[in-house]
């Protein structure tokens, strides 16, 4: 029998628990194929979601629960001093209860900035939702964001990461523990904070909201690292090669 791992630390788990080895096959995203941008559908996301074209979408695209780190997003937006800068907020709230939004709530108006909470305007798929509004999907979305934030405590992996740079898009980071073992040392162009939103890291983000060549060198070295290390070819490759020791067969 061959044993499958999302992450080096479920790998190193897995052995100290039970002395089982195990092969890792990450989160990947179809880096083979173009990414979807704006068409006739969903050019108009900004418009509807009350954003002008000049106005900085800066991206958090996960669930409101606490171990996304979200206040972080907050204050990094509080902290850019730009009327520019509106967070925006895809998706809803978990099953973890409420006392994570009020908090947000709380520093959003503490710090005074346009935070946009647009889950009824996302779905699985394009239509309209039960007021008869527009409905989006996070690809539609990714293509009109200026920068992703991804403070995220922990992660499993880190499809939102993986997704962003697909989209071409600056990532603000913290180095969660998976982040910091598995993919930051594969040499990703990004912003990195350590828990702590720092001077710096208001600057880095900054930076490159502000510079359109920076951007575009980071999104084409994310691009080729993304196809290298976690598209469906790698995948594919892995599969077919434990597969192949299954069954006894040459990969």
């Amino acid at each position: 029998m061959d044993h499958v791992v999302i992450n080096s630390m479920a790998q190193k788990e897995l052995a100290r628990r039970l002395g089982i080895p195990s092969h890792i096959i990450p989160n990947i995203v179809e880096f083979e194929t173009t990414p979807p941008g704006l068409d006739d559908y969903n050019s108009d996301l900004r418009r509807e979601i009350g954003l002008r074209d000049d106005d900085w979408l800066i991206l958090q695209p996960t669930r409101v629960v606490a171990r996304k780190g979200i206040e972080h997003a907050i204050e990094l937006v509080r902290q850019l001093n730009d009327p520019r800068a509106k967070l925006v907020i895809s998706h809803p709230a978990g099953d973890e209860g409420s006392a994570y939004m009020s908090l947000l709530h709380e520093r959003i108006a503490d710090a005074r900035i346009d935070v946009r909470f647009i889950a009824d305007r996302v779905g699985e798929t394009r239509g309209t939702n039960a007021t008869g509004q527009k409905v989006y999907t996070l690809f539609d979305v990714y293509p009109h964001a200026n920068l992703v934030t991804y403070p995220s405590l922990y992660e499993g992996f880190g499809n939102a990461f993986l997704e962003a740079i697909y989209f071409g898009k600056p990532v603000v980071v913290n180095t969660y523990a998976v982040y910091a073992r598995d993919i930051d040392p594969l040499g990703f162009k990004t912003i990195e904070m350590n828990q702590l939103l720092t001077r710096e890291v208001v600057e880095q983000t900054r930076h490159i909201l502000s510079d359109a060549a920076l951007r575009l060198d980071w999104a084409g070295t994310n691009y080729s690292l993304g196809l290298k290390y976690f598209s469906y070819t790698v995948a594919r490759r892995k599969l077919a090669a434990r597969l192949a020791n299954l069954f006894g067969e040459s990969a």
